[in-house]
């Protein structure tokens, strides 16, 4: 095994921006590392209502991170239905008060396409909103992106695609998402017919002016669909961002791999092939100029100036595992098995913080991590999901090995399924998957960072919170499992984000508040 060098990382990769300093004004947070420096809470109940600020009653899902800026908080929900429903195309923009939850304003974003209600890789809603202080912008992956001020006016509006899983941020004056031409179907489904398309229907970054919407630039390379593509800044001060390429679905962006973006202009600074690619996660590059990344059963450290591989681990042969047997904690050696098509992490749940990478495995219910410094990597069992009541004991229910020992699929587990039903009982879902655990084949939300702390939720409404400081990763590093309602109520796809002390998550029935 290959070590990369010695590194020295911070939480920020971005210089300091004009945002405040207690803001979560982006879906990436202040410096666009879905992190903050500030603590937060640890433990809350929204079963028991420990903890809870405030919280608001939506009478429809939707699953985009709330954004904070301004004393205010920014999220979107579908058009409300009014029978059980597997589509939907029409957004409701939201603006409440950060403090009281006040419903300040709500808008109308109309889509042209509908997609699967409550998807669990995304659905319309999910892109989060984008605040300049000034300004708010929501994207509807339908088809829409309209710019507000903040009393909830109209400053411009177009209609415009974009995937679903984009975590669209600012940059010197530009609104930077990944802009998507190819349509889904009438199911809501993006088919495999667009494989061989030329470049003129690649999926690409785009950066349009804050203040008009007026396209700035459109990235010279292809984009995957379900990449978290982050802002960076290099050592030599160059803005960039690190995308990637392959993944389902018959994607026709190429060569699979990846390349990074100047944000000054799209231009591509360096490519790198990589034969299988799965694109579908998070990009983050050190302060060190380090890039690493996931491919197939290995974790690669690339050198960010370059794009040159500088080191490679294993990450599933012969690792050590934390785990959970028959109601003990065992220290084992395993490896994984290999799923079909490449896939070794749950889909956009990586996260680099601190010296560790931090993942979900895809085929078992495993935190895992590398240590950039050394290579090592660790995994951690956790529990599929928490189950609680207002007057009972919690019950943990835990992964059952399969008797096939190849069977890889994780959403076979037996949990308390999500009901997918809106605060108003109408059932609103069109895969099936959404109403599994939240491991396994769906789209993770990402993980945040607040503090010393790590901040994991998955799709049934746990939330999981660790030490991502802790030098071993055993359940020492466990801080607390949490609630964001009862089992089977409370699915989300939002990644939690943090200001002025407070944490705010979104479910398929509510927003909340935890202080």
């Amino acid at each position: 095994m290959k070590s990369p060098l010695c590194l020295i990382l911070t939480l920020s990769a971005l210089a300091a921006s004009s945002f405040a300093e207690d803001d979560w004004p982006q879906g990436a947070g202040r410096s666009g590392d879905l992190a903050t420096t500030n603590p937060a809470a640890t433990e809350w109940s929204v079963v028991r209502d420990r903890n809870i600020s405030w919280k608001i009653t939506l009478p429809e899902t939707g699953q985009n991170t709330p954004v904070v800026a301004e004393g205010k908080v920014f999220f979107s929900t579908l058009k409300p239905v009014e029978e059980d429903s597997a589509l939907g195309k029409d957004i409701i923009a939201w603006c409440v008060d950060a403090e009281s939850g006040e419903i300040l304003w709500q808008r109308t974003i109309e889509g042209t396409h509908p997609l699967r209600l409550s998807g669990c890789f995304s659905d319309s809603s999910s892109p989060p909103a984008v605040c300049d202080g000034e300004r708010v912008i929501f994207t509807n992956a339908s088809g829409g992106i309209a710019c507000f001020d903040l009393k909830g006016n109209v400053v411009w509006s177009k209609e415009t695609l974009s995937a679903g899983r984009t975590l669209p941020f600012l940059d010197d004056g530009k609104f930077v998402f990944t802009r998507q031409l190819y349509p889904p179907g009438p199911d809501g489904i993006f088919p495999h017919d667009y494989a061989d398309s030329p470049k003129e229907k690649w999926t690409q970054l785009e950066a349009l002016k804050v203040e008009t919407g007026e396209v700035v630039w459109t990235s010279d390379c292809g984009v995957n669909m379900g990449c978290v593509i982050l802002p960076q800044t290099l050592s030599d001060g160059r803005k960039v961002a690190m995308v990637g390429r392959g993944g389902g679905h018959g994607p026709p962006e190429k060569p699979d791999g990846v390349s990074l973006v100047d944000l000054k202009d799209g231009s591509t600074i360096w490519t790198l092939p990589l034969e299988g690619f799965m694109a579908t996660m998070s990009y983050r590059i050190t302060e060190n100029d380090i890039a690493p990344i996931f491919h197939d059963d290995e974790h690669l450290c690339l050198d960010a100036l370059t794009g040159k591989i500088l080191s490679r681990s294993s990450i599933i042969e012969h690792v050590p595992v934390r785990r959970y047997v028959e109601g003990k904690r065992t220290s084992e050696r395993l490896s994984l098995p290999a799923p079909k098509k490449k896939r070794m992490i749950t889909q956009g749940s990586n996260l680099l913080v601190g010296k560790w990478h931090y993942f979900r495995s895809y085929t078992r219910p495993w935190l895992g991590r590398v240590n950039l410094e050394n290579g090592d990597v660790e995994y951690l069992e956790l529990p599929l999901q928490l189950s609680r009541k207002e007057s009972a004991e919690d019950s943990l229910l835990w992964f059952t090995e399969p008797s096939n020992k190849k069977d890889t699929r994780l959403e076979a587990q037996t949990v308390t399924p999500n009901d997918m039903k809106n605060s108003r009982g109408f059932v609103v879902f069109g895969d099936k998957r959404s109403q599994g655990s939240g491991w396994g084949h769906i789209a993770s939300p990402s993980p945040t960072v607040a503090g010393d702390h790590l901040y994991l939720p998955v799709m049934n409404g746990t939330v999981y919170v660790l030490d991502w400081t802790a030098e071993t990763l055993d359940e020492s590093a466990i801080v607390a499992i949490n609630d964001l309602g009862p089992a089977g109520r409370s699915y989300t796809r939002a990644s939690l984000s943090f200001a002025d002390g407070c944490i705010f998550a979104h479910t398929i029935r509510e927003l909340v508040c935890i202080r």
